[in-house]
């Protein structure tokens, strides 16, 4: 099969991206697919004839996940012609010879649905959810409203535009970018005095964020596989909460998959996420992120459409534990998303 894997981009999250990619790319080619990996802005100079039969190692100089974002500008440096388009040269003309295009993207213009809905017009096919839910879950302000409106628990929050006046007075309290991910733009705030430039940082990455109360508690996730929950995964950051480093920086939190927690919770965990993946309009996979309380009442905090597949990564490791390896993990991904067109 003709395939390939888009990963990089200009969101803030692209080193996750870019290491996501070289983990499906060569996945993918051990399991004997003409496998192209592309830098969806960067691209391509060159000529693209029998391009996918090109004896070359499409990850090399693929970089490490630095613990700092990275610097965007320094990027869009690198393009010698029409910076501000988004597709890089000749991607769009090799995803068109692909049979489908993995997508490895990550953050705004890939996980947010832009990127989908370009490639529904051209006829590309793509893994992972359609446009519409792409953009709904990356939102986490209208997320939180489709979960109340489900009853799925999420923590009581107020979505918040950039320039415009609100109340809140529950402390301590999470701030994040209503369009963010890994982490990207979430802070701690502990009183009323740190909000503004809790405020200040977050709308950097964008005009809307949301405030949330902070829940104590312990950490989970549970990936879905085509609206069938997998073993949930309990993840303990080593210092501080779940953030970019914590995430992606080996060792720096504990991952336990199964979690140790009475069957029951975990029961109504996974009934929880496949709730979400219904509730939000999902299709192949995603991976849903949860709080427990020290009551154990439960709290879906968010739904992750494109989820990382690093060394690091969680919905893999849910997936080793009932018997799919890496490889297994990214043809199934395949198969999945191929259905959908059917």
């Amino acid at each position: 099969m003709k395939i390939v894997v888009l990963a990089g981009g200009t969101s803030p999250e692209r080193d996750v991206s870019l290491v996501t990619g070289t983990m499906i790319y060569k996945a993918l080619k051990n399991k004997g697919h003409q496998v192209v990996l592309l830098d969806v802005y960067l691209g391509y100079e060159g000529t693209t004839n029998d391009i996918f039969k090109t004896d070359r190692d499409w990850a090399t100089n693929i970089g490490k996940i630095s613990t700092n974002n990275p610097d965007i500008n320094q990027i869009k440096a690198l393009r010698k012609d029409n910076p501000d388009y988004f597709f890089g040269p000749n991607v769009i003309d090799i995803c068109r010879e692909a049979d489908i295009v993995f997508m490895a993207l990550h953050g705004e213009n890939g996980e947010d649905g832009r990127v989908q809905a370009a490639f529904d017009l051209m006829g590309i096919k793509y893994t992972g959810t359609d446009f519409t839910s792409s953009a709904i879950a990356m939102d986490k302000a209208i997320s939180k409203e489709i979960f109340a409106f489900y009853n799925i628990p999420t923590p009581k929050g107020i979505h918040v535009k950039k320039g415009e006046s609100f109340t809140w007075d529950v402390y301590p309290c999470v701030v994040k970018v209503s369009t963010g991910g890994s982490s990207v733009g979430v802070y701690m705030v502990h009183s009323a005095e740190n909000m503004e430039k809790a405020l200040a940082d977050a709308f950097i990455y964008g005009d809307h964020v949301v405030i949330e109360q902070y829940i104590k508690g312990r950490e989970f996730s549970v990936g879905v596989i085509d609206g069938k929950a997998l073993p949930v995964i309990e993840i303990a950051p080593i210092e501080g909460f779940y953030d970019y480093k914590n995430k992606y920086q080996a060792g720096s939190a504990i991952e336990t998959c199964p979690a140790e927690i009475p069957d029951s919770i975990a029961v109504q965990m996974q009934k929880i996420a496949e709730d979400v993946f219904v509730a939000l309009r999902l299709k192949t996979y995603a991976r849903m992120d949860f709080l427990m309380n020290e009551n154990n009442e439960l709290f879906c905090l968010e739904a992750n459409t494109l989820p990382g597949m690093t060394p690091t990564s969680l919905l893999p490791q849910e997936a080793q534990v009932v018997g799919m390896d890496f490889e297994a993990l990214c043809e199934k991904i395949i198969e999945i998303s191929l259905n959908k067109y059917q």
